[in-house]
């Protein structure tokens, strides 16, 4: 009989466990602290708000944000959002702090690129909490750090905490196409420079890279690839496809690209590529440590079995030199018809300090064919790297000692862009940093299912909230 009580017992403890398991995750978010439950409703609102660059509406975003802060005890000089165009929208926000040192500038942008019902599994446009995750367009970019950098200010003015500087929110809009319409970043820069001044920023860029559920680096993006495209084009007269000819347009522009793909840019390192890969050898295995520590060491040959293997890693070449690679081609006019035209764009991301026109001049040689015609694709954004300044990147690893015990922290360049680059252009350094974890192998934004993990959301919550504190108490 004891025997059947134990067994009982412990059948329904089983029962109890499957229901609490299978409670939808809403359900034990009540669990949550006021000032999570907070910021999960900052990123739930913003999440479903459509704010896709050319369709959606930022000002919207922006305008829920500032009542959000204004309902918390903010004063309306404190608060402005700006409309330059129809359903564009930019926050500003700003903490005061004693005025002991200037501010630190908070920046994330509301828009999102575009997310399609029929491609997803959740609607794009609601936050859906499922297996462990948050879903929604922007969760990742941007709309976590717009949402955490809100809460965090809030959590501050109820606090009562008066930092040693402002602190400023700026939630920005277009950052998605690089302001390229100019009602985002570069509008604020030019208008109200004043209010958004500082001494450096936070922006997206970098984050804690997991593989197998284990952090291995938190990387801070202090650099940014400058990307430039260009049009190739030939012509000729065509003609009947019963009469081919050698000078085919389509076979020209393609044994140019063919050269092209076997080129590559000569290795050059900066302050961030080359403290990157002085972690990086620290985290790679024998052959490719040797292989890094052989690159550093000097000026070591082109052709050299280090570089090369290193090459053969796309995120380590994209690091090692400029690149460009065609990305875009068309040619011909009808099935019978000899082409008369061939095209093709190129995309090049180019490092920063390095001469734009001497990378077409480079392109130009490398083509090799003076039938190929070579124009630029609207003008580069060049910027400089942001110093790895020792008490932003001090506050940085003394918060990822604590939160990720023994994970490096490592400086980055990013091949892509953000609007970072204008603000250090505008002579603010900024540094990459989204708080956020997320597994290296699988990075969903800009795709299908965009997702952060529960976890990581609220710890990246906590990790802002340490960090902007340090780095605004004058001891970071």
């Amino acid at each position: 009989m004891i025997h059947g009580r134990i067994s009982s017992v412990f059948g329904v403890l089983h029962a109890i466990a499957l229901i609490l398991l299978a409670l939808p995750d809403v359900a034990r978010a009540r669990t949550r602290d006021e000032n999570q439950k907070l910021a999960f409703a900052i990123y739930k609102e913003l999440v479903e708000i459509n704010t896709v660059t050319a369709t959606g509406d930022t000002a919207a975003a922006a305008d829920a944000m500032a009542a959000r802060l204004l309902a918390a005890g903010f004063a309306p000089e404190d608060v402005k959002v700006f409309q330059p165009a129809p359903r564009k929208g930019n926050l500003v926000a700003r903490l005061r702090g004693t005025g002991s040192q200037k501010p630190i500038l908070l920046l994330a942008h509301l828009d999102v690129v575009p997310g399609k019902r029929e491609d997803w599994s959740t609607d794009p446009f609601k936050l859906v909490e499922q297996d462990g995750y948050f879903y929604g367009r922007g969760t990742a970019d941007d709309k976590f750090m717009a949402a955490a950098f809100v809460a965090t200010l809030i959590r501050y003015k109820q606090e009562g905490f008066k930092p040693d500087r402002d602190i400023v929110v700026a939630l920005e809009t277009d950052e998605e196409i690089l302001d390229a319409n100019g009602v985002g970043i570069n509008w604020l820069l030019a208008n109200h420079r004043d209010l958004i001044d500082a001494e450096f920023a936070l922006n997206e860029g970098g984050g804690v890279a997991l593989k197998g559920g284990k952090p291995l680096r938190n990387v801070v993006q202090t650099s940014e690839k400058i990307s430039l495209s260009y049009e190739l084009e030939v012509k000729n007269k065509g003609g009947h496809s019963s009469l081919p000819r050698k000078d085919n347009a389509i076979y020209r522009l393609a044994a140019g690209l063919v050269r092209l793909s076997e080129f590559n840019f000569p290795v050059k390192f900066n302050e961030t590529t080359h403290a990157y890969f002085e972690r990086a050898a620290g985290w790679e295995g024998q052959e490719a440590a040797a292989d890094i520590r052989s690159v550093l060491a000097g000026n070591p040959d082109p052709a050299s079995p280090s570089i090369t293997r290193l090459s053969a890693n796309p995120l380590y070449n994209a690091q090692l030199r400029t690149t460009c690679v065609a990305t875009m081609l068309e040619g011909g006019h009808a099935v019978n018809a000899l082409p008369q035209t061939a095209r093709a764009k190129v995309n090049c991301r180019i490092l920063p300090g390095e001469s734009v026109p001497d990378v077409k001049e480079t392109l130009q040689r490398v083509l090799a064919d003076d039938q190929i015609t070579l124009a630029q694709i609207g003008e580069p954004i060049l910027s400089a790297p942001s110093a790895l300044n020792p008490e932003v990147m001090g506050a940085i690893k003394k918060i990822t000692g604590e939160m990720w015990p023994g994970t490096p922290v490592v400086p980055f360049m990013s091949a892509g862009g953000t609007d970072g680059s204008a603000l250090r252009n505008a002579g603010i350094p900024t540094y990459g940093q989204t708080g956020l974890s997320g597994d290296m192998e699988d990075v969903r934004a800009h795709g299908k299912d965009e997702r952060v993990s529960v976890e990581a959301f609220y710890k990246g919550l906590d990790y802002h909230y340490r960090l902007i504190k340090a780095l605004s108490e004058g001891h970071g």
